[in-house]
């Protein structure tokens, strides 16, 4: 059984922690990734409703609704990772591919409507209550690195030592790896004990030994030509739980509220290589891996209307306020090293990091919706929303200053917003749809994320109080990713990703 000790949290860009903007972006942005009938529209339903999805865009949505409705919803994921890697001996010469797929539950929910047969009287025709589950995000994610490099991950270890005595990260008489290591942790911070890691594997040395005191420190590894590998592994998912309350107004207008508790759940495993046979070099092998477990949860509001202008136009337009998330992490290390003269150096600390909760506030988001319905034949549905990334914050009850991390978010993230379109058109019992949509990166400079396209196609097939449907839809996203963020060690790769869906639903009037 692992030790468990309380790292009290000090401010880190780094990539043992959540508290970094990558990780702002990743909670902050939620897809709903509902029925099969929302995806193969793009999602374009804020002036449309009746969908069990569509009522997270717009709550009055729900309202919509002629008879009480359940479904449930099922999809197939796979992606691709095109990666190169970028470095200073072969720019972005060195290039791999990574699929994987995955089966996810992602929506369950039903929608009651309540007919007022008394509505001339307080104008309110009908009453909607929907109890709702969605995944807003698929955490799963992973790509492999191959190439060849002059920069060493001995940069990492050099750049967190300077300015830590070497007293410090040098074990006592009687104490143990583990016990340093936590102790370090405890009262120093991710620094200390990244020093602490490459000070014991031998891969960086002090510059005076036999001073307790000194701050300085020099790479074992010689500089050349560097192999290096890299693995990246990502699990776990986002979703929310919903209750919504829904009402239609004198026949032309519909009104909504939601209520959302929301939860995060994302594990990430990190694993690198590196190998030399440089002239001079002390160490000639670096493994060195690192694992994050993550969990949070929020809650949010939404309130939103949809007003039929005409029997041919439906405006609509909603808010979704901020989610105040909590949220805890836990990580654990280890790094190997290996030198031809003098073998196998390991430490492999019997401890899990566990960091303070902190609370992460993500931006609003406001919605306007337009749909011209073609009488029974068929609907074009657009949606705009807008989100301002910059305006996330951090804060903490643990004394830890997220200052720097909150001025960096807003000198760095931008206002975005998502354009969704969807069209759908009937024959019969049979129902064809498409979508496109295009989502803005949050980022000031787009080449570290850049802006989302993606389509979608599906059809659906109704009898008696019975639907199912099928979409398809594809989405292409560009990032840049540093193998390890806010370090002294500037490796990164561009990747580029592929993401298809197959999603089935099955749902009901009753």
């Amino acid at each position: 059984m692992k030790k468990l000790f309380l790292c009290i949290g000090i401010l880190s860009i780094s990539f043992l922690n959540a508290q970094d903007i990558s990780d702002v972006i990743r909670y902050s942005q939620q897809e709903i990734r509902g029925t099969a009938r929302y995806r193969a529209l793009s999602g374009a339903f804020g002036a449309l409703g009746g969908d069990l999805s569509a009522l997270h865009v717009n709550p009055a949505g729900s309202a919509v609704f002629l008879n009480s409705h359940g479904a449930i919803t099922l999809s197939s994921q796979s992606i691709n990772n095109d990666v190169v890697f970028g470095n200073d001996l072969n720019p972005f010469n060195n290039f791999r591919n990574t699929s994987s797929t995955n089966i996810n539950f992602n929506q369950l929910g039903a929608v009651f409507i309540y007919d007022n047969y008394n509505s001339e009287s307080s104008g309110i025709n009908k009453i909607s209550l929907g109890l709702t589950y969605d995944q807003t995000t698929d955490n799963k994610d992973e790509f492999v690195v191959l190439g060849t490099t002059r920069n060493s991950i001995d940069d990492l270890f050099l750049a967190d030592a300077q300015g830590i005595q070497l007293g410090l990260i040098t074990p006592r008489a009687g104490e143990t790896i583990d016990g340093l290591y936590a102790f370090l942790g405890e009262n120093e911070g991710v620094r200390a004990q990244q020093a602490f890691l490459g000070h014991e594997t031998l891969i960086i040395e002090a510059n005076d030994l036999d001073d307790p005191t000194g701050t300085g420190y020099s790479s074992n590894i010689a500089s050349g030509v560097f192999d290096q590998d890299y693995i990246y592994e990502s699990t776990g998912l986002n979703g929310k739980f919903t209750v919504n309350l829904g009402a239609q107004i004198d026949q032309d207008f519909y009104v909504g509220v939601n209520l959302n508790s929301h939860f995060i759940s994302y594990d990430r495993f990190t694993e690198f290589f590196e190998t030399n046979n440089n002239t001079g070099s002390a160490i000639n092998e670096v493994l060195f891996t690192n694992r994050l477990s993550t969990i949070g949860a929020g809650f949010s509001a939404q309130v939103g209307a949809i007003a039929k202008v005409a029997n041919i136009l439906r405006l609509g337009a909603s808010y979704e306020s901020p989610t105040w998330y909590s949220i805890e992490e836990e990580t654990t290390q280890r790094l190997e090293t290996f030198s031809n003269a003098n073998g196998t150096a390991i430490v492999n600390p019997d401890v899990v990091n566990i960091f303070p909760e902190y609370t992460l506030r993500t931006p609003a988001k406001y919605t306007g919706s337009v749909a011209i319905l073609f009488g029974q034949q068929g609907l074009i549905s657009m949606d705009y929303s807008f989100k301002d990334y910059s305006s996330s914050r951090l804060s903490s009850d643990n004394n830890n200053d997220f200052s720097n991390l909150n001025s960096f978010v807003e000198d760095n993230l931008q206002n975005a917003y998502t354009f969704r379109i969807g069209s759908e058109w009937r024959d019969g019992n049979w129902s064809y749809r498409g979508g496109y949509s295009f989502e803005k990166s949050p980022y000031k400079n787009t080449l570290i994320l850049g802006n989302k396209n993606g389509f979608s196609a599906g059809f659906g097939y109704a009898f008696e109080q019975f639907k199912f449907d099928v979409a398809y839809d594809y989405t292409q996203q560009k990032r840049n990713d540093q193998l390890y963020p806010g370090s002294g060690f500037s490796n990164s790769v561009l990747i580029e990703n592929y993401t298809e869906n197959i999603t089935l639903t099955a749902s009901m009037n009753f």
